[in-house]
């Protein structure tokens, strides 16, 4: 399902200013992956993102950030190969979890869609989409990039906050193997 069926003004916000090129906005859908969000929420509310990058950019695909420190807790993932009913699909503009090849070790990582990708609906926890900031997702995804499509040039997240909207969230659910 397209991520703008999920949009309320009741959602929380994610505003996630850019180092030089501007600031996106992604709304949070806790109602389709609950555990996914609460654990961005958490992230951003203690500063983790402040300061990292953008550090892997794949223009007509995607555009991914939050790795380089510590990382929390491995959550399990929420999408339909792992046993979880998450019906947002991979468009423009939608943000979802990082993981490796292990269906349950997404921790800090995330991406955000720069062009619809279907081949990751049901195997990633897709969980928010942009409502503002799009024209800056297309920035970074066509900054000059290396082999291993990093930036050469730092993209850097100067921080991010978020806006509960006056709802309360719970911690994360760490995965216990």
């Amino acid at each position: 399902m397209s991520y703008q069926s999920y949009l309320s003004p009741n959602n929380p916000l994610v505003t996630i200013v850019i180092k030089d090129l501007g600031t996106i906005k992604v709304e949070l859908f806790y109602d389709v992956a609950p555990n996914s969000v609460s654990n961005f929420i958490s992230l951003v509310q203690k500063k983790y993102y402040d300061g990292l990058n953008f550090h892997r950019i794949i223009p007509g695909f995607m555009i991914q950030g939050g790795w380089g420190k510590d990382s929390s807790c491995p959550i399990k993932g929420e999408f339909k190969s792992n046993g979880i009913n998450n019906p947002l699909i991979h468009s423009r503009g939608v943000i979802s979890m990082a993981r490796t090849n292990d269906p349950n070790s997404a921790t800090s990582q995330f991406f955000i869609m720069h062009q619809n990708s279907p081949h990751l609906d049901g195997a990633y926890a897709a969980f928010g989409g942009v409502v503002e900031g799009i024209e800056v997702v297309d920035q970074i995804a066509v900054a000059p990039k290396d082999f291993r499509d990093k930036p050469f040039k730092d993209i850097i997240i100067e921080k991010m906050t978020v806006d509960l909207k006056g709802n309360n969230y719970p911690a994360p659910v760490c995965y216990q193997r």
